[in-house]
């Protein structure tokens, strides 16, 4: 095992590796830039060193001043996290380069993954199912449109670098083709520096169904079970949950089979994850994620297995401590992701210093989170404060046991998605397991209103704590916040 290893990442995941790493007693380093020097994460570190200048181009996607660091403090290994370089196929041939061990995948294979035409070729070949559609990038608008009636409309425009849904286009017509082409280059090369997109058939309502893996160097690769990741905005997942509601032993055991067939197509090592759309009873690849997932503890808690800490294992050369027989799926979970923005203003980020914070408790409940009271959420990264995890002995204890925590969580000064995710939990179609990417847009009115009732529920729940629970400046700031909530919503109601 590795004597030290270096988090090139912030927030709750560098926490979350932290943690793997003390319990394999490997020492860990934490890098951060000016924006991050009061980070709770830079504490919980055993070394840490600056980045300088926030901007994300500057510190935490410089692979330069990364490695400079990494070889400053004799770390054997770097581990990426999510997100940043975490797929990032240059940081694997500099650590190559340097001596020093990438926790993940090569970078060859994170290259092939991340082109989303090469990753569709390779997994065509490899027998996974597959949408119809370009196998080419489209630089030709005349054979764009030939594409696309050949397929059929509705189809979708991708970029094919990048990733989070990014730039991703729906188009329903002809007449919105070129403009959708257009847009998505346009979007494509500002955030990844590749203007290539690529037409595919569009699924209508699709359940967004993937696979965790684990592979090691040694030949194994497994599946650890099945996530439902349908709850989107903008093609960003808000909630997740395990295993997915629609699943049985059988739908399991075909669609796990897939996913490994893609891994070792590839000769993949590490955690990763590959993700499918469902609808009508069939399934097709949708990407490969060369990294751990945001979402990974709701698999950790049914199946009882430590995937980071499998992680560092796999790279330090370790066999795999589990076979497929040994996955068992224990009970269901449920994952929130408590976000700094305003779900009534469409989503917009809302970064600031939190004035007052309580954290949830109690059985089957596991909070991953960087933040504290009186932390300041800077404006230049993702606006994830927490992930909020419920585990229970099937799905609707652990769904009410989310509801118990989200009344339980508060979180002051800045506005939050924890309203959204309260609404969700009582949402009908939700708790009958009808699952599909778009369920917040089309539900979004009865979401919305649901939002401004739990609005108005916490006025009454907060004048009750006002002589018991919290000083009057921590109540006149939660009033003030739901005041905000509530005007946000009649403003919103009059631009209509």
């Amino acid at each position: 095992m590795f004597d030290k290893v270096l988090i090139a990442n912030r927030g709750e995941i560098a926490i979350r590796i932290m943690r793997a790493c003390r319990e394999l007693d490997v020492k860990s380093v934490a890098i951060y830039s000016d924006a991050d020097k009061t980070s709770l994460y830079t504490n919980y570190a055993d070394e840490r060193y600056a980045l300088g200048n926030p901007s994300p181009s500057k510190s935490y996607l410089n692979i330069d001043k990364i490695m400079d660091i990494a070889i400053e403090s004799g770390a054997e290994a770097i581990h990426p996290g999510y997100g940043f370089l975490a797929e990032n196929s240059e940081l694997g041939k500099q650590c190559e380069k340097n001596g020093i061990t990438l926790i993940g995948p090569s970078g060859k294979v994170i290259e092939s993954m991340g082109d989303k035409i090469t990753s569709k070729k390779l997994m065509k070949k490899a027998g996974v199912p597959v949408i119809g559609g370009t196998e080419n990038g489209v630089t030709d608008i005349d054979e764009a449109v030939k594409i696309a009636e050949s397929i059929g409309y509705p189809v979708i425009v991708k970029a094919s670098a990048g990733g989070g849904g990014i730039g991703m286009r729906t188009v329903y017509e002809e007449d919105e083709l070129i403009r959708a082409i257009e847009s998505t280059q346009s979007v494509a090369s500002t955030n990844f520096g590749d203007s290539t997109v690529f037409i595919e058939k569009y699924i209508e309502k699709p359940r967004h169904i993937e696979f965790q893996i684990l592979a090691d160097d040694h030949g194994n690769t497994i599946h650890i079970a099945d996530r439902e990741c349908s709850i989107q905005r903008r093609h960003q997942k808000l909630i997740e949950e395990a295993p997915s509601p629609i699943m049985t032993e059988e739908l399991r055991e075909k669609m796990g089979e897939s996913a490994i067939k893609a891994a070792e197509y590839i000769n993949y090592t590490s955690a990763g994850t590959v993700e499918f759309l469902y609808s009508e009873g069939e399934y097709y690849f949708l990407e490969m994620n060369t990294r751990i997932q945001v979402e990974h503890p709701i698999t950790e808690i049914i199946t009882n297995i430590d995937l980071v800490k499998e992680q560092l294992k796999i790279a330090s050369g370790k066999e795999l401590g589990y076979s497929q027989k040994d996955v068992k799926v224990n009970g269901h979970a449920v994952e929130c992701r408590i976000n700094a923005e305003n779900p009534l203003a469409d989503f917009a980020p809302n970064p600031g210093k939190i004035t007052g914070y309580r954290s949830p408790g109690g059985p089957g409940v596991r909070l991953d989170s960087g933040v504290y009271m009186n932390y300041s959420i800077p404006t230049f990264y993702d606006s994830m404060i927490s992930k909020l995890i419920t585990w229970g002995s099937n799905r609707n204890e652990a769904i009410s046991r989310m509801k118990r925590a989200l009344s339980e969580y508060i979180i002051l000064g800045v506005k939050t998605t924890i309203p959204f995710h309260k609404a969700i939990m009582r949402n009908n179609h939700f708790l009958s397991g009808d699952l599909h990417t778009h369920f917040v847009d089309d539900y979004r009115k009865g979401i919305d209103d649901d939002i401004r009732e739990i609005m108005e529920e916490e006025t009454e729940r907060i004048n009750r704590m006002r002589s018991t629970f919290m000083p009057g400046k921590k109540v006149a700031a939660i009033s003030a916040a739901v005041g905000s909530y509530l005007n946000t919503a009649k403003n919103q109601q009059i631009k209509k």
